[in-house]
């Protein structure tokens, strides 16, 4: 029997909805035969989630009553803890309940999964958004997402048909939670720490996962490999400048870097609870909870996704959080510090707007070494000038007329 955390859920153990063998074959056959629907980027990383069991216990896309329930108190109809709505969407007015649909990614083409629709329901969008985001503003991302979405939602029980494109396109750090908690049992990991990413990691992120190292078994840096917002870092660069701070300033053995296909909701608190749900299916018994986590503008509150763990229904989710508070760098003090340990003021630390990093970046410049580890400023400056490249030859090529560069 093993001593990690147990999966969510009322059955506490893990529920991964992908098909395997004859199965697999005979479900895809059955799919050409069906009326299809295309579905977004964010609902196939949702089916992928829901395939390999990360999104345990869920068995499809939420009915109304679920749909609701998550909205207004973080419970699906069946009482299982849930922070946010995880649908499917459509404006095809004739498809019915009880009809079988081919789910089909609308970017890849590739046919995701089959579903067979219980229910066909319109939904208050406006209120979703203020549950799941606090904001209506179409000008937060996730917003703008789910008021994108189709008029009505599909509720219904899902047959996962493929993991699209993540594990060959990310085929060294994607993991099922099966393979992640088969690789914590065999380092002898009990208590394990999970810290989400979707930035590289600089000095600030690396005090995190050491004061996680200290006090847990392990580290488990999860990091997201589905779509971000304009700007952000893509996920094959993160992986490289993971990668070499695991490799040349952690202790062997200590840390796990792993990655989970979903895209970024920016939904910060509710999203904080949704990074613990999925942790504790991949065997994370704690969430490292820092600063504005997953969080964007200024929607949230630094320190709301700490909070929002006191909110939970009792029973609801057993991985905890683990509280850290801001950190930097302390010309005082001498080293890497937080809010809870620094006495001195901000003219004494090192604190460097994202801005001013991508600028210097671009530019071919460094970052301070009690910022940045220098090995990581190298493949961030690589990608930056990549970038501006990039862009010079596109403008070079509009100006000549080439349209071939």
């Amino acid at each position: 029997m093993s001593d990690l955390i147990v999966p969510h859920g009322k059955e506490e153990k893990l529920m991964p909805l992908l098909l395997e063998g004859d199965e697999l074959k005979a479900e895809t056959e059955r799919a050409k035969g069906l009326k299809q629907i295309k579905i977004t980027s964010k609902e196939s990383s949702n089916l992928v989630m829901m395939g390999i069991g990360a999104f345990t216990p869920l068995t499809g896309f939420m009915t109304k009553a679920d749909w609701q329930g998550v909205c207004d108190n973080m419970i699906m109809g069946d009482g299982t803890f849930w922070p946010v709505p995880v649908t499917l969407s459509t404006d095809d007015e004739d498809v019915k309940e009880g009809d079988d649909i081919a789910l089909v990614d609308d970017e890849t083409g590739i046919t995701m999964a089959t579903i067979r629709v219980s229910e066909k329901y319109t939904a208050d969008k406006e209120h979703e958004c203020k549950a799941t985001f606090r904001t209506t503003d179409m000008e937060h991302p996730g917003v703008a997402t789910v008021m994108a979405t189709g008029k009505y939602y599909l509720a219904g029980p899902v047959k996962v048909l493929s993991e699209g494109i993540y594990p060959e396109q990310f085929k060294d750090i994607y993991q099922k939670p099966v393979e992640s908690r088969k690789i914590f049992e065999d380092l002898g990991w009990k208590r394990v720490a999970a810290l989400q990413l979707r930035n590289p990691m600089h000095r600030s992120h690396e005090f995190l996962a050491k004061i996680a190292v200290e006090v847990m078994d392990g580290l488990y840096i999860h990091q997201l490999l589905g779509k971000l917002k304009a700007g952000d870092i893509p996920a094959d660069v993160r992986v490289q400048a993971i990668q070499v701070l695991v490799d040349n300033w952690f202790v062997k053995g200590t840390v796990v870097q792993g990655g989970y296909p979903m895209e970024m909701l920016y939904a910060g608190p509710r999203e904080a609870l949704l990074h613990a749900v999925f942790r504790q299916n991949y065997g994370c018994s704690h969430l490292i909870v820092g600063r504005d986590h997953a969080g964007v503008g200024d929607y949230y509150g630094p320190f709301d996704a700490q909070k929002i763990f006191d909110e939970i229904p009792e029973g609801g989710l057993k991985c905890v959080n683990l509280n850290i508070d801001w950190t930097f760098h302390c010309y005082k003090c001498g080293g890497m510090a937080s809010m809870r340990t620094c006495p001195h003021g901000k003219d004494d630390r090192l604190l460097l707007s994202g801005t001013m990093v991508r600028k210097t970046l671009s530019e071919g410049g460094d970052l301070p070494a009690e910022f940045s580890r220098p090995e990581v400023v190298k493949i961030l400056q690589d990608y930056y000038q990549g970038l501006d490249e990039k862009v010079e030859i596109k403008l070079h090529g509009a100006a000549t007329g080439d349209t071939k560069k």
